[in-house]
């Protein structure tokens, strides 16, 4: 069965692009789970009952998140409601929302989807490995198929992170940096990895902020007010490629669309 990660959905371009081609994706490339990180995607900094809602109707079947997740207040009574939405499974249990979704893929098969945060120059949190392991520990046995979404800073612990878990769930892909590497590979025991997947929204930016806010930001040192920018959408993600009676990735690729289709 093959997978779908979409990186960080930035802002309305970002939610736009995946409007307009997830439905091509989906029947190209024969998908059937659709994750998606949508920390960003309520006009770059954190996400709305309203927004989740049009992601879930653009066809994601779960999303993931990380630090931003609590920007909008009004997404703390929602999180408990939809089972869909994660946020990070290392935050404290008495914050509202899980971090572990359990259900089956559009073919049928049980899987299941993990978001993690890391704690190197990132918002106090519980030890993400311990925590994995726990998960994993406590996770029924049937859901052979898991994909973790790592949300972290640091390439190193990101990697930490995969090693951590290879051999042990189908993938382990980064989030948090907007910025796609290509380091995509199986680990041992068929772990399918990469560092970061990358951003889907406008890449005519300085990691989805306009260009000229972040360079003041640079020069001054002064505080600025953070605003989306508009241009170079692109989407990009992985595509995964899974044994689904062992759970074991024998493929990954990036995946990666432009907004005038290339």
């Amino acid at each position: 069965m093959n997978l779908l990660f979409i990186g960080d959905v930035f802002a309305s371009s970002g939610r736009g692009m995946v409007a307009d081609s997830l439905g091509r994706i989906v029947a190209e490339e024969g998908i059937s789970l659709v994750v998606a990180n949508v920390e960003n995607a309520a006009g770059g900094f954190g996400i709305t009952p309203l927004v989740a809602e049009e992601l879930l109707s653009f066809g994601i079947d779960v999303m993931t998140t990380g630090n931003h997740v609590w920007d909008k207040k009004e997404i703390y009574d929602y999180l408990p409601r939809q089972p869909r939405l994660l946020r990070p499974a290392n935050y404290s249990e008495e914050l509202p929302g899980s971090g572990v979704y359990t259900g089956n893929a559009r073919n049928g098969v049980p899987c299941a989807v993990i978001s993690l945060q890391g704690r190197t120059h990132m918002p106090a949190s519980d030890c993400p490995f311990k925590k994995a392991d726990q998960i994993l520990s406590a996770l029924d046995p049937q859901f052979k198929v898991k994909i973790v979404d790592f949300h972290a800073e640091m390439t190193s612990e990101k990697m930490a992170m995969g090693w951590h878990l290879a051999g042990r769930v189908s993938a382990v892909v980064g989030t948090h940096t907007h910025i796609p590497t290509a380091d995509t590979r199986i680990l041992p025991g068929g772990t399918a990895y990469q560092t970061d997947v990358g951003m889907t929204g406008p890449y005519d930016s300085i990691i989805g902020v306009d260009k000229a806010i972040i360079l003041r930001r640079f020069k001054t040192s002064l505080p600025v007010r953070m605003e989306a920018a508009k241009g170079g959408v692109e989407l990009h993600g992985v595509v995964v490629a899974v044994d689904e009676n062992t759970g074991k990735a024998n493929g990954i690729r990036r995946y990666e669309l432009v907004r005038d289709g290339r």
